[in-house]
């Protein structure tokens, strides 16, 4: 099984409770406050620190200027990334500011790109990418099924399992074909030769 690895960012605070199978906790900012407050220790926490200043204990410390390219989040993923983490799950990074919302679903793409999966989770959604290939998304009861693509276009692309199915299909940046779908069995299958394929889960 792949190595994960939490990271919790300052957005709109959510409870944090499936962090128990983490092999490295990252906090950013106002992200340790979150953690503090739902009982967990970080391995690390960095950023800038504008949201948060208050103290912090029991972990490592990396302090970076306010004038830079990443968010506190960037940061914290380019260094899951060089820890050779490439299964990433990030935390209190919905709602809030809309640009810093927008910020989290690219880096999806980014962690895409460098061969890696991210994951974004809320009270009310789970929302991640798929990789080429073929792969199965097990029946969430009471939340809809969405699938968009981070790329340009993803390609032959294959649901079934689902009420709207697809047969060697496409779907592009520019349409949201795949809003709003709904399993009809109790694992939907998914396939696709080329892109990033997002996938939400949000609850009814």
């Amino acid at each position: 099984m792949e190595k994960r690895c939490l990271i919790i960012s300052g957005g709109e605070f959510s409870p944090v409770e499936d962090y128990t199978d983490s092999d490295y906790i990252i906090a950013c900012d106002k992200g340790y406050e979150y953690a503090v407050r739902c009982g967990i220790t970080p391995d690390l926490t960095l950023g800038d620190f504008d949201s948060y200043s208050g103290e912090v204990k029991n972990c490592e410390v990396h302090r970076c200027k306010p004038e830079k390219d990443d968010t506190d989040t960037m940061l914290a993923i380019k260094e899951a990334l060089k820890m050779g983490y490439k299964h990433l799950s990030l935390r209190c990074a919905l709602g809030g500011r809309m640009d810093h919302l927008v910020a989290n679903l690219q880096s999806i793409a980014y962690v895409a790109n460098e061969g890696g999966v991210l994951d974004i989770t809320d009270s009310n959604n789970v929302m991640y990418n798929l990789l080429p290939g073929v792969h199965h998304l097990k029946r969430r009861e009471g939340y809809s099924l969405s699938f968009f693509s981070l790329s340009e276009r993803c390609e032959d692309l294959s649901l079934s399992g689902v009420k709207y199915e697809l047969h060697n299909g496409e779907l592009t940046s520019s349409f949201p074909l795949g809003v709003s779908n709904e399993w009809t069995a109790e694992e939907a299958e998914v396939s696709f030769k080329a892109g990033i394929l997002l996938v939400i889960m949000s609850k009814l």
